[in-house]
């Protein structure tokens, strides 16, 4: 029986996920996003995990390199582009699709060597202001594009929503608006939603749309949980008692001795830590589970443990299982404790912690499209 800390992946969940983004935007051609390991879920195996998407999409061009090396032999877009000659290069070699946001990226594409022509995705900036070409510079630079005898024709165009996590900011139908200004006769493809898009901004929901924490299991809304969506998550975080004590009233837990006992109680401490990713910031008081029964934390996180009051589950014993998040407690619950975000929650598990991947299992359900 191994003590530490152990990612259960759902290979089932994260296809159920991909069903729910496809119901959700029937007309559209996905990009299941994998940036980041797969959002820590492991990025090779997600990848084959998902393999009914119609292409993969990664932060940066040595991701998809590592995909390829890997056996993908799916289309893989590359959000950020190539940023070099040699990232050119490996986009040519190994056939990548790249988002070009900058004027600099055109002309890597203008002075390559002529090979297999590459698909192109344009990103303008529509409302974000991080990535992307303005607006008014759009047309310049999808001439110069369709003049590239290195880019398949015609380009696409993309842009990536700011607020769609709120349904009620009208942000994101203008950025929807300003994409599709640009090409009321354009004959190329057009990508604007992502999670929170698909979800909640039919406009975002053009020829390809690009999901990413909801096929995680995660939500991407405010105020609505990925189980009202319909999601289902696709990793559990478990690990198990590794010491069980008596404490008497009045002693303190952990370092700086910030929670006292009130009572003479008993206390589980669990083989888990920030230095798995467990959030160091999370407080007294956050959830975890144990044989289906919520336990608060108390006193500090620390780098291998935390501390688990046990007076509601006077029978707990060295060695039984405690979830951390996941099945059972939505990682969306324990981001908000700790003052942060599923996803990087999810991002930050670290690599000490084991990953068991659950292949296999029957094909995903029927999904209602009236969910969430």
């Amino acid at each position: 029986m191994l003590a530490g800390p152990r990612a259960l992946i759902d290979h089932a969940a994260l296809r159920h996920n991909l069903e729910v983004a496809r119901v959700r935007a029937p007309r559209s051609r996905i990009w299941a996003v994998i940036k980041a390991n797969a959002y820590g879920h492991g990025m090779e195996e997600t990848a084959r995990a998902l393999a009914a998407a119609d292409g993969l999409a990664v932060a940066r061009v040595e991701e998809a390199v590592r995909l390829r090396q890997a056996g993908v032999a799916a289309p893989l877009l590359v959000l950020e582009g190539a940023l070099s000659p040699d990232e050119i290069g490996l986009a040519f070699r190994d056939r990548l699709e790249l988002a070009v946001h900058q004027p600099e990226q055109v002309r890597l594409l203008e002075r390559a060597a002529p090979g297999h022509p590459l698909a192109v995705w344009l990103k303008v900036d529509t409302g974000m202001h991080r990535l992307g070409v303005a607006p008014a510079e759009a047309s310049a630079i999808l001439e110069r594009l369709s003049r590239c005898s290195g880019v398949r024709q015609p380009p696409g165009l993309m842009t990536h929503l700011a607020n769609a996590d709120d349904p009620a900011d009208p942000l994101s139908e203008r950025q929807c608006e300003r994409l599709l200004d640009l090409a009321p006769d354009w004959s190329g493809p057009l990508s604007i939603g992502n999670s929170a898009g698909i979800l909640t901004c039919a406009a975002s929901r053009t020829d390809w749309v690009r999901p990413g924490i909801m096929l995680y299991g995660a939500s991407p809304i405010a105020g609505q949980s990925a189980a009202e969506l319909g999601l289902r998550p696709a990793m559990t975080l478990t690990s198990r008692f590794i010491a069980v004590k008596r404490l008497e009233r009045g002693d303190a837990i952990g370092y700086g001795g910030a929670w006292v006992c009130p009572e003479d109680m008993p206390v589980g401490v669990v083989g888990v830590g920030y230095g798995d990713g467990y959030p160091r910031h999370a407080p007294s008081g956050t959830p975890v589970l144990v044989g289906g029964r919520r336990a608060p934390l108390v006193g500090r996180v620390s780098m291998d443990m935390i501390s688990v009051d046990l007076r509601g589950l006077p029978d707990a014993r060295v060695g039984d299982p405690v979830t951390l998040w996941g099945e059972g407690l939505p990682v969306d619950e324990i981001a908000g404790w700790a003052g942060t975000i599923s996803y990087e929650l999810l991002c930050h598990v670290s690599a000490r912690v084991r990953m068991d991947h659950l292949d296999g299992g029957p094909a995903p359900e029927q999904v209602s499209p009236s969910l969430g």
